[in-house]
């Protein structure tokens, strides 16, 4: 059963503090205000009758950005209310909102869960306090732990986000960081290499030359890294990368950074890639051969542009000459023939 998620926004209204990194009415395209009960109405009614809406999915509203459980309980109950009929009539199962993990005040979680909150995201961006405190974050990792098991006890499922990049974090920090979440093993994982957008404290750092980002393979590899080891213990990684928004897509608006529209898809490409050239390990270097895999797999095995394809050449030492598609193979299972 797939689920269909509809975004609703509320960028950068009730966060205590401001992040080197943020400013999410850029990465959203959306103005910095609360969206009215009728205008959330309206949204959910055109979701409902697009083409890709089906009532018997997982069909879920997400209140995305800022902190959700800053706001004022007479505006949390606002913003769910408006959802209450949708979810009355069964068009909606539940409703996902994101927040800090400093926030969690026990009425207004006992306020969201009576009005259909199933799912809490917790933007802890890093499991460091080195790369919190240079990022002015204003939590620390204790705070994102203990708010992690305060939802778990209140019965919410809990999603983790994460930040590739951020300034003061280091390779084995950033490993330490996957650790961490992974013994805390949520319902979900984002991971969001960190970017550089105009109008940012972080935009001042990179001119001055007090922060350099991850180019775009070094946060695929960072990604990929860490979607092994977050997959292999059963968690499941649900975006990887900022969604496109008209807003990042005008020339300037990203200074610097690894931002690509198709960094899901790349990171995916490697993780299949590494899989597989673990398994043929030194066995066909110097050979010319030919590679069969599900349908399915295709675009990871070529990845963006072939790019995957001419990785995998590189790091097996082999010529691959053909590539085929036979959908009796399981997924992630490869053929290889030698020519």
């Amino acid at each position: 059963m797939k689920n269909f998620i509809v975004p609703i926004f509320i960028p950068n209204i009730s966060c205590p503090t401001r992040c080197v990194f943020c400013d999410q009415g850029l990465i959203t395209s959306e103005r910095p205000r609360i969206p009215t009960p009728q205008e959330i109405r309206n949204v959910l009614t055109r979701a409902v009758n697009s083409k890709k809406y089906r009532r018997e999915n997982e069909n879920q509203v997400a209140f995305y950005g800022g902190s959700f459980t800053g706001l004022t309980e007479m505006r949390i109950k606002l913003l769910l209310e408006a959802v209450k009929d949708f979810l009355e009539k069964g068009l909606f199962k539940s409703i996902r909102v994101s927040t800090r993990p400093d926030l969690l005040d026990d009425e207004k979680l006992e306020l969201m869960r009576s009005c259909g909150v199933k799912f809490v995201e917790l933007g802890a961006q890093s499991m460091d306090d080195k790369v919190l405190r240079a990022t002015n974050r204003g939590h620390r990792v204790i705070d994102t732990i203990n708010g992690f098991w305060t939802l778990r006890d209140k019965g919410f499922l809990v999603g983790i986000q994460l930040m590739p990049g951020l300034p003061m974090e280091t390779e084995s920090s950033f490993r330490e960081t996957i650790k961490k979440t992974v013994e805390l093993k949520p319902d979900s994982v984002r991971l969001y290499p960190t970017v550089v957008i105009q109008g940012t404290e972080l935009a001042r750092m990179y001119r001055q030359g007090l922060f350099k980002p991850l180019d775009l393979d070094e946060a695929i590899e960072r990604c990929a890294w860490a979607v092994n080891e977050l997959e292999r213990a059963g968690i499941p990684v649900i975006r990887i990368g900022l969604m496109s928004s008209s807003a990042l897509m005008e020339k300037g608006l990203v200074v610097a950074g690894p931002w690509h529209p198709s960094l899901g898809q790349m990171v995916r490409s490697r993780v299949f890639l590494r899989r597989i050239a673990g398994s043929l390990s030194g066995s066909v270097r110097g050979k010319r051969v030919a590679l069969t895999v599900h349908a399915n797999d295709l675009s990871f095995l070529r990845g963006f542009r072939d790019q995957g394809t001419k990785y995998l050449e590189k790091i097996l030492g082999a010529e691959i000459v053909s590539i085929a598609a036979d959908n009796a193979l399981s997924r992630g299972e490869i053929r290889i023939r030698t020519i």
